[in-house]
């Protein structure tokens, strides 16, 4: 019978560095006083940073923020699309567009941009943003479809540098507007904002929830400015429907 004694178990890294800050009876410091206003601090400090973005977001654009009936008067009302349902708008989009043609009708914007995710074939928005826009009077000269517009920053860079919009009217939800005119101003859109009002369902707290971590993304991409998910040459489209609707 041997009368070695079997080897003891190694202590982790984290339990042999806890051993040597901690002389023995100390408590943990999460338990101490001391250790509790540090966490505290720690979670005040995370809020805070967390919340840094969204803060300028509202700087930013509260000012720029109106209503149909307010709102200055610009050539060109670029609409973000917000998905579709069996190959038609959304009820928040249908919102988006039914603003837009108000604006047309009243003559607050001669050019709607039209800018959605059509990364298959079998999903267009632009295209079902387009004819609802049409069915409610827009005539179809005057609208011009991005088909690249995958997120709000995207839609924004390539409403400035594909399609030459220097100033625009923005249509979106209200939980998303300030996002929308602070990234277009980063991308050089200047811009007013129509945030259309919605009830307060699951999807508007959705929406607003998600704004607080899409507020963090919207910091960074203005930030380092990089270059939308596709970029292409530039198309005259804007351009063309303006000369038309001059001409007419």
């Amino acid at each position: 019978m041997s009368l070695l004694k079997p080897p003891r178990p190694r202590a982790s890294l984290r339990d042999r560095l806890s051993r040597r800050s901690r002389r023995p009876g100390e408590p943990r410091l999460w338990r101490t006083r001391r250790g509790q206003r540090r966490i505290a601090q720690a979670v005040m400090l995370a809020c805070v940073l967390m919340l840094l973005p969204s803060t300028w977001l509202h700087a930013v654009a509260d000012s720029r923020v109106r209503t149909v009936e307010d709102v200055p008067a610009h050539d060109v009302a670029v609409v973000f699309g917000a998905g579709l349902l069996s190959g038609r708008p959304t009820p928040y989009l249908a919102h988006r567009l039914d603003a837009a043609a108000e604006l047309y009708r009243a003559g607050k914007v001669k050019v709607v941009l039209v800018t959605g995710d059509n990364s298959r074939v079998e999903y267009d928005e632009p295209d079902a943003m387009r004819t609802y826009l049409v069915r409610r009077g827009v005539p179809d000269g005057q609208i011009v479809s991005d088909y690249a517009g995958f997120d709000t920053w995207d839609s924004c860079v390539r409403a400035k540098r594909i399609f030459g919009v220097g100033r625009a009217v923005l249509v979106t939800q209200g939980f998303h507007i300030r996002r929308a005119v602070a990234l277009c101003r980063a991308a050089g859109v200047e811009s007013y904002g129509v945030g259309v009002a919605e009830p307060h369902d699951a999807t508007w707290y959705y929406g607003e929830v998600r704004e607080i971590f899409a507020s963090g993304k919207a910091a960074a991409d203005a930030v380092v400015r990089r270059d939308p998910t596709f970029l292409g040459p530039a198309e005259p489209g804007v351009t063309e429907a303006l000369a038309t609707h001059r001409a007419g």
